[in-house]
């Protein structure tokens, strides 16, 4: 499993016009399945993204550079899955799709992981829909994006 996860001010995203996740501040995470990922990777997946210390703290005891997860302060996660992190573009000018899950496999992973964000870390979770094409807008605070492969 494969995670691109970004430190936002703002993010949303829209399926033919229509907004069907959007957070404020928190965490917009593009996540690709491959093959074998199963219940060892959702688990790691859901621990890094809450409690990746990634976020600023706000408030009159926050320290400069303070840094704390999104279980911490209760920050909201936009999930988007996101297949073609699993591109192959070794060879030629074509990317190769042969590492990314099928949806059949991919999309219980996906909705695996935001179910674990909620009931094990008690995240907000948005969500974009599986399979759509999918408009994702971010507002990215820093720039701060980490890549995380577990």
């Amino acid at each position: 499993m494969r995670a691109v996860i970004q430190r936002a001010r703002r993010a949303r995203v829209g399926v033919d016009g229509e907004t069907v996740g959007e957070i404020g501040e928190g965490l917009c995470v593009l996540l690709g399945v491959t093959h074998d990922d199963g219940d060892a990777q959702i688990v790691k997946m859901a621990r890094k993204i809450a409690e990746l210390k990634i976020l600023r703290r706000t408030g009159a005891d926050a320290a400069d550079g303070d840094r704390a997860g999104a279980a911490e302060i209760d920050a909201p996660v936009l999930l988007v899955s996101q297949f073609t992190l699993y591109a192959d573009v070794r060879k030629g000018r074509r990317p190769s799709w042969s590492k990314a899950a099928p949806g059949s496999v991919a999309e219980p992973v996906v909705d695996a992981v935001a179910e674990r964000l909620r009931t094990a870390y008690g995240l907000r979770v948005e969500t974009g829909r599986f399979g759509a094409m999918m408009e994702v807008e971010l507002v990215n605070d820093g720039p701060f994006t980490i890549i995380v492969e577990v």
